[in-house]
């Protein structure tokens, strides 16, 4: 039986709970967290099936703020800049208050970073990263997780990395050597990189970065390494991935809406883990209510005959000539799903993949599925901030695999909680930005408003 809630605005959420054993006492709580630039809820969602509590996150675009509380309804979201936040805030206005935490975790914006264009050290969203160094320090967790792009640990931008591991290391935290993190290795059938950079308090004990669960054909510098992937499971593919998704070019009312009441196919292994988590072993997650005949965040590309034409021409594993889009091969795996950037910078829509089998773009929920994000799962009903919602979030498996490593220096064997839990309302998936900022209470514009620049196609 579903769990009704209230979450009242300046009301705490109800903050669940589950039985854990260390040591082979029984403990009645789950370890607690929070989650700094949250985003949709990447990470918030790989800890919560790893077995945490996620009481408060912090995001400050409303229109993901919006999305990560509806998908996160028993935890709270405050909808704010990390740099105008203070630790006391967060334990106040969630169901913190003074306890003890566990970890602290988040990843700074971070396209001051990036290699995909100029590394700026003077970039101000740079600075975010010495906010989180703040919070950290002032939250005082057992644990904290630091994500960015591998582009942190490249020329002058490292500076940046080895100044906030000597604060850290300052302020009574040992600090884990940064580690590049492919999500492959993990379940997820991408390949995306990502640094991470853990640490924990003095005298605790230091988490290991999780070992690869799947290989991937990749060029490894390591031919030790290379030999020990042979011997891990393939990597699911993108046929595993999407392949009984149902094709939406089949449904007329997706070119007006973004759900349907649809006939799904034979599920792969890991798709079933998408479509029912609730039965996987090792997702210690609460569960959520969602009806197995519906398809969501689906809404169809109006693309043109001309675009349909070069996209039905287009080698899978190749990329289209005109609008440069890669065609998602079904045994290989995805291409980096990128985020575009805000609206106060442009609003340029990131380039998203070609179907493997159909002449068109993938939708959200396709996206999703090559991001590890399960079914229920939901994302914005515009396509624009859907893609960015996934682009700059975390895949769930990967950061799931760090939150185990945590879980295992914390001497704690999870428990499956009990709970399910029906989300809503969704209206908190179609908020206009001007909606969005009005219920989070904001008095002034958090982001700039968009002024969109789509790719050529």
């Amino acid at each position: 039986m579903a769990t009704s809630y209230q979450n009242s605005r300046g009301e705490r959420p109800f903050a669940p709970t589950a039985n854990y054993c260390k040591n082979n006492n029984l403990q009645h709580h789950r370890p607690i967290a929070v989650d700094l630039f949250a985003g949709a809820g990447g990470m918030t969602l790989g800890f919560e099936q790893a077995g945490f509590d996620v009481l408060a996150a912090v995001e400050l675009d409303p229109i993901h703020a919006s999305v990560h509380e509806y998908n996160f309804p028993f935890w709270t979201t405050i909808c704010r800049s990390v740099s105008q936040t203070s630790a006391q805030e967060i334990r106040e206005q969630s169901a913190i208050g003074d306890r003890d935490l566990d970890v602290v975790f988040g990843g700074p914006p971070c396209q001051g970073f990036s290699l995909m264009g100029k590394r700026d050290l003077s970039d101000a969203r740079n600075s975010l990263v010495f906010d989180f160094l703040r919070l950290v320090l002032d939250l005082q967790p057992k644990y904290f997780v630091l994500e960015n792009v591998r582009g942190m640990t490249i020329g002058k931008q490292r500076q940046v990395l080895e100044t906030v591991i000597k604060e850290f290391e300052q302020h009574g935290y040992q600090v884990k050597n940064p580690q590049v993190l492919n999500a492959a290795n993990y379940g997820v059938p991408q390949n995306r990189q990502r640094l991470f950079l853990i640490g924990c308090r003095r005298g605790l004990t230091l988490p290991k970065y999780p070992e690869a669960k799947t290989s991937f054909a990749q060029k490894s510098p390591c031919q030790t390494q290379l030999k020990k992937d042979l011997c891990l499971p393939n990597v699911p593919t993108v046929a595993e991935a999407i392949g009984d998704l149902p094709e939406v070019n089949h449904y007329p009312e997706l070119k007006l809406r973004d759900w349907v009441v649809a006939n799904y196919g034979q599920p792969s292994d890991y798709a079933s883990k998408l479509r029912t988590p609730a039965l996987v072993t090792n997702n210690y997650a609460y569960k959520r209510e969602y009806p197995a005949e519906l398809l969501t965040c689906s809404r169809r590309t109006n693309h043109t005959a001309q675009t349909m034409m070069r996209f039905a021409q287009t080698v899978p594993g190749k990329s289209d000539r005109i609008s440069h889009f890669h065609r998602l091969d079904l045994a290989g795996i995805c291409t980096t799903l990128r985020a575009g950037t805000a609206s106060n910078r442009g609003a340029f829509t990131s380039p998203r993949p070609i179907h493997p089998v159909t002449p068109r773009c993938i939708t959200v929920r396709e996206a999703a599925r090559l991001h590890s994000y399960p079914d229920w799962f939901m994302f914005h009903a515009t396509k624009w901030h859907g893609f960015r919602q996934i682009g700059n979030s975390v895949p769930p498996l990967l950061a799931q695999a760090i939150a185990q490593e945590i879980i295992k220096a914390l001497e704690l064997l999870p428990i499956k909680p009990q709970q399910q839990f029906n989300l809503v309302p969704t209206e908190l998936l179609q908020f206009k930005m001007t909606q969005a900022e009005q219920y989070h209470h904001l008095e002034t514009r958090a982001i700039a408003r968009r002024s969109i620049v789509k790719p050529i196609v």
